[in-house]
């Protein structure tokens, strides 16, 4: 697909690795809709941007929200046919913590926005998606969705993120088995260690010392590096149905 005839739909596209992608989007010439949560980024953003990207306050979780961000950006660019997911949560806890069990309400929380919204969106863009004119090689939308490498080598404390974004890896090929018929790819990336507003909040020394432990190159990714692989994606028809680790050989420890 060509980055000049896409508009794209970016959950968590107001910070991080959708920002990331919405950046580089514009820069290739793309439409894009920001999809998130927080406000007064999202319309900071937008409003930097200018008539290339709209910025819709959205709850991935509610389908009411979700169509209705759909619908506006329908309206706003005449179509959808690119989705990159990066919206998520990390909200650690151990099964057993100083408190007892691990509460089903925070593990629950931690799904509901990694898994059930990304599959939410998905479900919804797909039923746009259909409506697009195909290509030459009939082709009428991509889908990119976020993992993570603790799909893969999850830690201590991880239970709930690792299960949601293994999740997100295991319905990869299904739903791309299913969408083929439509047209339409589906496509995970697993980032490692990225500089993303979950790893702000850490003392620059743990963030040096998490950096070594990368194989090559040893730092932390940067979300442009995420952007350009979407953007590849987005570009090679044959990707499909495939879950992508961008991690520079990072195999998590146990803790």
């Amino acid at each position: 697909m060509n980055h000049k005839d896409v508009v794209a739909l970016v959950t968590g596209g107001a910070s991080g690795l959708g920002e990331a992608s919405i950046m580089e989007l514009v820069k290739k010439g793309a439409k894009a809709v920001i999809i998130d949560i927080d406000s007064d980024k999202g319309e900071k953003l937008a409003a930097n941007i200018g008539a290339d990207a709209i910025f819709i306050k959205t709850d991935l979780t509610s389908e009411v929200d979700v169509r209705q961000a759909i619908q506006k950006a329908v309206e706003a660019f005449g179509k959808i046919n690119v989705v990159i997911n990066c919206a998520g949560i990390a909200n650690p806890g151990k099964i057993i913590g100083r408190k007892g069990p691990l509460p089903l309400d925070a593990f629950n929380k931690v799904v509901q926005i990694n898994l059930i919204g990304t599959l939410n969106v998905i479900r919804l863009a797909v039923e746009q998606m259909v409506n697009n004119t195909p290509n030459e090689e009939g082709e009428k939308g991509v889908i990119i969705n976020t993992a993570s490498v603790a799909a893969f080598d999850g830690q201590i404390g991880q239970a709930a993120y690792s299960a949601s974004k293994a999740g997100v890896v295991g319905m990869t090929l299904p739903i791309a088995r299913e969408c083929a018929d439509y047209g339409i790819r589906v496509a995970t990336i697993a980032p490692g260690l990225f500089e993303t507003p979950m790893m702000a909040g850490l003392p620059p020394a743990v963030k040096e010392d998490l950096a070594k432990t990368v194989p090559f190159p040893k730092r932390l990714g940067k979300p442009g590096e995420f952007a350009r692989l979407a953007m590849h994606i987005i570009e090679n028809t044959m990707l499909n149905g495939c879950c992508i680790r961008l991690d520079g050989a990072l195999r998590m420890p146990p803790k």
